[in-house]
């Protein structure tokens, strides 16, 4: 078995941290995130650099939850104990 850094939601769509590099890469993300927002300049009337940077983060997280993470897929939580 595979150590995954990221585990499935067990509903939904999505991945938690799991291990520590998988936690590693989620307080890198946030720092990077508060970083970009302290960034701005609050008298530019253009925010697409902020925008744009923003995107190409969440994108890259993704990236890195799909290669490091549990198979995704639209979970609706444990199976085995449904009621019939």
């Amino acid at each position: 078995m595979k150590n995954y850094w990221f585990k499935a939601k067990r509903y939904g769509w999505g991945w938690y941290p799991s291990t520590w590099q998988g936690w590693a890469i989620l307080a890198g993300f946030l720092i990077l995130i508060l970083w970009n927002s302290s960034q701005i300049d609050r008298t530019a009337d253009d925010l697409n650099p902020f925008i744009i940077q923003n995107l190409l983060l969440v994108v890259l997280l993704i990236i890195i939850c799909y290669k490091t993470g549990e198979p995704p897929r639209w979970r609706w939580g444990d199976r085995k104990t449904s009621k019939k």
